[in-house]
């Protein structure tokens, strides 16, 4: 006799083990969040900056939602149930888990025509160092007065994109061509007065790594809300 096909078993997405939402009625605006071995622990945030974090998003990629995802912050503690410190890519999905399983979060995506910033390589070729080490990539981001400055080893070209993308409010798309892993350090002014001694991003892109952002339009994957709650408290 022969045997009836079984359906193939679909592989469940990484959740965290154990989790803590705590509303923060704290009125201070400074939040932050840290990392490590089988943790993630996240203070004063708010769910539209946890949204952009669980899909690698910007606020203006969020569309709908009511208005205490952006004006109710949260103190949020959770343990993913391994000794691994997980990279910003693998803890999405944990995130996502979250978010569906304690703010019953749902949600499909759509393309909008968006104005975009293409990354290609400028005039005189690409200034940037081949980085054959082993080990994970490392990124360092530092902003002080009147200068930020990024370090980053090991790092790819999609990954500089979108670095640049978060301090440019813009998608920033990679049609650099370069695959390899590069070694960076790119230094600017944010806000670069007449006088000062930093150049703009654009400028310091060109100079320190042969790279230039064009303007141009492109399609942008919207996250549009379709429903949301708060969490009850634990």
């Amino acid at each position: 006799m022969g045997m009836a096909a079984l359906p193939a078993l679909r592989a469940q997405p990484p959740s965290f083990e154990v989790v803590s939402v705590k509303p923060n009625n704290s009125g201070s605006g400074r939040s932050s969040e840290s990392t490590g071995p089988g943790l993630l622990t996240a203070t004063n945030i708010t769910i539209n900056s946890l949204i952009q974090q669980a899909f690698g998003v910007r606020a203006f990629q969020i569309s709908g939602g009511p208005g205490w995802l952006t004006s109710e912050n949260y103190d949020i503690a959770a343990k993913t149930g391994t000794s691994k410190d997980l990279s910003e890519l693998e803890l999405r999905p944990y995130i996502q888990a979250l978010l569906a399983d304690r703010f019953r979060f749902r949600y499909h995506r759509e393309t909008k025509e968006m104005q975009v910033y293409s990354l290609v390589v400028a005039r005189g070729g690409a200034k940037l160092p081949v980085d054959s080490g082993e080990g994970d990539a490392t990124t360092n981001v530092t902003n002080g007065a009147g200068k930020s400055t990024v370090q980053s080893t090991r790092s790819s070209m999609a990954h500089l994109a979108s670095l640049l993308g978060a301090r440019l409010d813009r998608v920033v798309n990679d049609n650099t061509g370069l695959t390899e892993k590069y070694r960076i350090q790119l230094e600017w002014a944010p806000n670069p007065a007449p006088e000062s001694a930093e150049p703009s991003l654009f400028t310091a892109l060109q100079e320190q790594l042969g790279l230039r952002l064009e303007a141009t339009k492109g399609p942008v994957e919207i996250i549009v809300i379709d429903g949301v709650e708060k969490p009850s408290e634990n």
